[in-house]
């Protein structure tokens, strides 16, 4: 067998393995350091294969891989090209990251059994349905991965059962079902209209379909995924669900749940639906989700809120590089999607650092945190550049091919996009210097309400507090207030973002061959089929 084959032959592993290691955490929930250890191995074995899957598909191209042996249409395959790889390394990548942070804040913690001991098998399950969605190579399976994924958030977003978040899950469990059911229908419809639901096969197959039907069809799915992405107007559920949950779980829910609705979003515009049908639609959709939600970010002062209006509108700077349809675009969105995965993660990570040694997270309560913890400073400020779009960090880089690909495209309408682009970079600026301005720099004297600033611990492990312009003495056992577990994967993580423009050279290399793959199809149908796939005439215009 040959190095590729070999590798995309064990591409079930980047599902199986998680949740082999949820059944195996779940049978250690009485035993919280067995726990970590198992689900923080599981991940970082999961992530050296799909290093290695990234590796083939990339000399390789897209290759699948079918379970059971049957063959396609029948049997369910996986697809791993560039783009599914990428995804795959970067989410898990986040995944263990982010794991950690949350381990070491169970040890600083002491927490003990109880919602901890749930947290680690719905951890692995979620990651496994988010694999399986970025592998699934008929919607069928996709929309499992969905489910998957969808009801692992349910039990992490209600951890702790205040009364906050259960009326924050009802929220997020209502839109998601409705999304779910409305897919749903689009896969009987798109059954009953071709006989499959095999991608590869609807590529081939969809094209005879009558035009109306088609429209109904793709409409349908661009609705379902459009919730889940969170784009314009079908984003209003997420600023009031994701904020109320554990950091880790507001990280990992941000940095990977909307990124699944956005690579669904970009499978199938590119396979199922190519041309420039609905182009228009997407950069209407992409404009408004990019100011829009922005313009939300600027009126918050809640950290958490903030970042979350900041999430649904840099969604649209993906569906921005899809809408216009060009390889410089399409690339620029892929390598757009990895570079936003890791920095909004690690902006949600700092933000729970921010509440542990602040006090809260609403910066009219905050000041001083650059003089109380200048690691934590740090911390936040590269992040926070990197998302605003700063040079020369990836932020900036992956902006600059969308922008490049809308003026490639040359219409008006593209041009209106270039223009909401610059204006939502210069606008996320202004919304991460305002935090930074008033919970880093200004005096904490000055801040409205100060919240009660953690100094120490005393040595019975009970908290020391102050208020306000206290604040401004120092402080006293800081690695206790800002645990080395909670950091340190924590500065991973901006690190990692960091090296996506110390590496952008051969990310983006990557990025436009992925792009040229998806827009030109043949190579995903021929890892299916095979080589020797025949095509009915006009089946891939």
């Amino acid at each position: 067998m040959s190095a590729p084959l070999a590798a995309v032959s064990f591409a079930p592993l980047a599902v199986a393995l998680p949740l082999l290691g949820a059944a195996l955490a779940f049978v250690l929930r009485r035993h919280t350091g067995a726990q970590r250890a198992v689900t923080s191995s599981t991940l970082a074995l999961t992530l050296v294969l799909e290093v290695w899957m990234l590796a083939g598909a990339w000399r390789h191209g897209a290759q699948a891989v079918l379970l059971g042996g049957w063959a396609p249409p029948w049997g369910i395959s996986m697809v791993v090209d560039e783009f599914s790889s990428l995804m795959l390394v970067v989410s898990t990548c986040v995944s263990l990251a982010v794991l950690l942070y949350a381990s070491g804040q169970g040890m600083a913690d002491g927490e003990r059994g109880g919602s901890i001991s749930v947290f680690h098998p719905a951890y692995l399950i979620l990651v496994a349905g988010v694999s399986n969605a970025f592998l699934a190579g008929d919607l069928f399976n996709l929309y499992v991965g969905f489910e998957i994924l969808l009801t692992a958030s349910y039990v992490l977003l209600t951890l702790g059962g205040t009364t906050a978040r259960i009326r924050a899950a009802v929220t997020y469990v209502v839109v998601s079902v409705v999304s779910s059911v409305l897919f749903l229908l689009a896969i009987g419809m798109i059954y009953a209209a071709t006989g499959t639901v095999n991608m590869a096969d609807l590529a081939l197959k969809l094209g005879e379909v009558a035009p109306g039907t088609q429209v109904v069809l793709h409409l349908m799915l661009f609705v379902a995924f459009g919730i889940k992405a969170a784009v314009f107007p079908l984003s209003f559920w997420l600023p009031d669900s994701y904020p109320t949950a554990p950091a880790p779980v507001t990280a990992v829910f941000a940095g990977l749940l909307t990124k699944v609705g956005v690579y669904a979003m970009v499978r199938t515009e590119t396979l199922l639906f190519p041309g420039d049908r609905i182009n228009s639609l997407l950069m209407v959709v992409a404009l408004l989700t990019m100011l829009v939600g922005i313009l939300g970010a600027v009126a918050q002062t809640d950290v958490k809120r903030m970042l979350s209006f900041t999430l649904t509108s840099h969604i649209g700077f993906m569906v921005f590089g899809l809408a216009v349809g060009n390889v410089v675009g399409l690339a620029a969105a892929v390598y757009y999607v990895a570079h936003h995965i890791i920095v909004q993660t690690s902006l949600f990570l700092v933000t729970g650092l921010i509440e542990r040694r602040g006090g809260s997270s609403n910066v009219d309560r905050l000041g001083s945190l650059a003089r109380l913890s200048p690691v934590l400073a740090v911390l936040f400020f590269i992040p926070a550049m990197n998302l605003a779009g700063i040079p020369p960090f990836s932020g900036f880089l992956g902006k600059l091919g969308l922008i490049q690909g809308g003026v490639e495209l040359g219409t008006p309408l593209g041009w209106v996009l270039v223009g909401g682009s610059v204006a939502t970079s210069l606008l996320t600026l202004l919304a991460v210097a305002r935090v930074w301005n008033r919970a880093f720099w200004r005096k904490a004297e000055d801040a409205e309400n100060p919240a009660p600033v953690l100094l120490a611990t005393t040595s019975s492990g009970s908290p020391m507090t102050t208020y306000g312009t206290a604040a401004n003495s120092g402080s006293r056992g800081d690695s206790a207030l800002l645990p080395r577990g909670m950091v340190v994967p924590t500065a991973a993580l901006v690190s990692l973002g960091v090296a996506l423009t110390v590496f952008a050279g051969p990310l983006f290399q990557l990025s436009e061959q992925a792009a040229r793959q998806m827009l030109e199809r043949t190579p995903y149908i021929e890892a299916v089929f095979g080589a020797e796939a025949t095509y009915a005439p006009g089946s891939l215009k």
